[in-house]
């Protein structure tokens, strides 16, 4: 078998048959899943499956939740290595797209797994309260609020933006904006965790940490493990198109994070810190 990479392309085209009258032959495009390894010189860290693209921000935006590190000089090294060569290596039976990254002596590395989790694993709330690191910076500064009309503005500035989605209809998106308020940068995946790891990395590579004052936006449901990433990344709340869970809830409130849920059709439900939202 020739060894290959996953496709890079983020959309492929298959061919597709309608149901109407009569039947009509098309062709769709389909959002592209392939499985990324975050590696070290001679480790597999963690394989996700996810959406091509941004890989090295991905991986960086792992490691931001996953390690200690909490500037850019913790990072050493980042880069994209093509399947064949890593292959070489014969650390994995299949050859997979891989990020290899190198973290300064005195960072803590990641206990290499075989896959990124994607619920609470049996994880109760009160240890997750206590396991999740204190933010290294502060939140938000003192006297810090947000507006009500502004949530909405974020969420169609960042959809305006999802341009894979308007093709596929099967991306999730994140975006992080300004202290001011203002859109930043915004990353689709098929993952809702990769977009949040894409845009966390993107601002860790452009030496923006920490995110004090800034807004983690996101198309889906808000679970604990995004509320643990942007407590990581130190921003001041999150903006959810959908609703947390009653954990990403308690995590929230336990350490003064904003989390706004359902900003749609005109309303806004605020799960945690209501103080801080002023008209």
């Amino acid at each position: 078998m020739p060894v290959h990479a996953s496709d890079p392309r983020p959309i492929r085209r298959f061919s597709d048959v309608q149901l109407a009258t009569p039947a009509s032959a098309e062709f769709d495009p389909v959002v592209v899943e392939a499985p990324l390894a975050i590696a070290n010189s001679e480790t597999v860290l963690a394989t996700t499956m996810r959406t091509p693209g941004h890989d090295e921000e991905l991986a960086v935006g792992w490691l931001v939740s996953e390690s200690d590190i909490v500037d850019s000089t913790d990072l050493l090294d980042v880069k994209r290595v093509g399947a064949s060569q890593f292959r070489q290596w014969g650390v994995i039976e299949e050859a997979v797209d891989t990020v290899v990254i190198e973290l300064a002596n005195h960072c803590r590395m990641p206990k290499p797994r075989a896959y990124l989790t994607s619920s609470s694993c049996g994880v109760c709330s009160a240890d997750v309260l206590e396991s999740v690191p204190s933010p290294s910076a502060p939140l938000q500064s003192p006297g810090w609020t947000l507006r009500p009309d502004k949530v909405h503005s974020l969420i169609d500035a960042m959809r305006e933006q999802q341009r894979m989605f308007d093709l596929t209809g099967a991306l999730h998106a994140a975006a992080l904006t300004s202290n001011t308020g203002e859109l930043l940068v915004v990353r689709e995946d098929v993952g809702r965790h990769n977009a949040v790891d894409k845009v966390i990395g993107h601002a860790f590579m452009a030496q923006q940490f920490p995110l004090t004052d800034q807004l983690l936006v996101v198309s889906g449901r808000v679970s604990y493990e995004i509320v643990a990433k942007a407590l990581r990344a130190c921003v001041a709340g999150i903006v959810a198109v959908s609703g947390p869970t009653t954990l990403a809830v308690d995590l929230a409130r336990h350490h003064g994070l904003l989390l706004i849920g359902f900003a749609r059709d005109q309303r806004i439900n605020v799960y945690a810190g209501e103080g801080m939202l002023h008209s």
